[in-house]
């Protein structure tokens, strides 16, 4: 792939030229000039898009996909198509399938069906064999085959013996462990955030208890086996001090938030949309604030959209029986533009990578294309027709966001 891009201003802050308007040109996918004017003699494609900025490729640490077993929810090529289009050149994939991806063999699966395409899918498999916290599934032989981490989506390790022995075991090649952050027997039938609007709907409740004292018990654990731990998307301010004061300490750990709980309180459950029933739930304002605050001081590591595409014949439906869960890759950036400035939420959106031992590329000569084309600029209210998802179920659906998306080259592909 050649091609010319035309006055771009770049954000990248390992590039020399981060903040500059410049033309960048690529030749079989390699970087091989960046300069303010880029000279065209052999005729090659161009871009020019209006306020044009240019970014590392995009990365999400957490998305789900319906196959294999829930097509109907998404595919694997529909995913990933979403995913450029939304900006990201890279997604994690998590062990949400059926089968769940607990197996070389599934593993191979996913990044068999993944090849040849402009994003690059990151498998991440199951802790446990089929995910039923009884026994550890093949960790070494699903890292061999591409597993970038470990982790049983959305279901706690209950045990704290298996997470010990998991902790120790992925410690002798560099695993990343993950561990979902709720305690089961507390958080009992809850599906919303327990408080003052669970009570007043007459739903019920999840505790904020319920969450940080498996983010305790998971520390603990962690300082006794002197492992590597990622916690991903918690969602409560004493969560927030729990790693903070862990980090302060040493601690190889690392968290994410998922933007949803960035964004929206639970206050958004007066309307009984399902499309809000999610998990972690929604919480508090003065939790937002604190998962705000610990972006800002780094106690967060990343961001995430954590995507589950939910079909609607199990989303539109009462909200007690409805399924947890909303995508969020196509919202990602216009809605964490409403509480960052831009260069903020480019930095949290190309944050992670190495956490998951992935390579980054920087806008420099010389380096991979891999790059996020965005106008940051531009107010717009988030609609179906913004979806490339097979599924609908957003929680931000109606909402004013800000910038537009441009798409992704990557791996000799533009998408746009």
């Amino acid at each position: 792939m050649n091609l010319i891009i035309k006055s771009a201003t770049i954000l990248d802050a390992q590039s020399k030229h981060n903040g500059a308007a410049k033309d960048i040109l690529i030749e079989n996918g390699i970087i091989t000039q960046i300069a303010t004017s880029v000279e065209n003699p052999k005729n090659y494609d161009t871009i020019s898009l209006e306020n044009l900025h240019v970014s590392q490729g995009w990365f999400d640490s957490s998305i789900s996909l319906g196959e294999p077993g829930f097509e109907e929810r998404e595919t694997i090529e529909n995913g990933l198509k979403t995913a450029a289009k939304s900006g990201f050149t890279a997604v994690a994939v998590n062990a949400n399938a059926n089968p769940i991806a607990d197996s070389k063999a599934d593993i191979s699966f996913l990044k068999s069906k993944a090849f040849g395409n402009a994003v690059d899918l990151y498998p991440i498999g199951a802790l446990t064999t089929k995910s039923e916290s009884v026994d550890l599934a093949e960790l070494f032989d699903m890292k061999s085959a591409g597993a970038i981490a470990f982790g049983d989506y959305q279901k706690a390790i209950e045990n704290p013996n298996l997470l010990k022995i998991a902790l120790l075991y992925a410690s002798n090649f560099g695993g990343l462990v993950l561990s979902f952050p709720q305690e089961d027997k507390i958080a009992g039938k809850g599906m919303v955030s327990e408080g003052p609007n669970s009570t007043r709907l007459g739903l019920k409740g999840i505790p904020a208890l319920a969450e940080e004292l498996h983010v305790a018990r998971d520390l603990f654990l962690l300082e006794y086996t002197q492992g590597k731990l990622h916690i991903p998307t918690i969602s409560t301010a004493k969560s927030v001090q729990l790693i903070r004061e862990a980090k302060q300490k040493g601690f190889n750990v690392s968290c994410s938030v998922a933007i949803h709980n960035l964004i929206l309180s639970d206050d958004e459950l007066e309307g009984f949309d399902s499309n809000y029933k999610v998990l972690p739930p929604l919480r508090t304002h003065n939790d937002r604030e604190a998962l705000i605050e610990g972006l800002k001081d780094g106690t967060i590591d990343m961001v995430t959209t954590d995507h589950n595409p939910i079909d609607i014949e199990h989303k539109k439906m009462e909200f007690d029986n409805a399924m947890y869960g909303t995508i969020g890759l196509e919202s990602a950036f216009g809605a964490l533009q409403t509480i960052f400035d831009t260069t903020k939420t480019i930095e949290l959106l190309t944050s992670g990578k190495e956490r998951f031992g992935i390579e980054t590329s920087q806008v420099a000569e010389g380096q991979l294309a891999n790059l996020t084309l965005f106008n940051p600029d531009g107010n717009y209210t988030f609609s179906t027709k913004h979806i490339h998802s097979s599924s609908k179920n957003s929680a931000f659906l109606g909402k004013e966001l800000k910038g537009t998306v441009y798409g992704i080259i990557h791996k000799q592909q533009k998408i746009a």
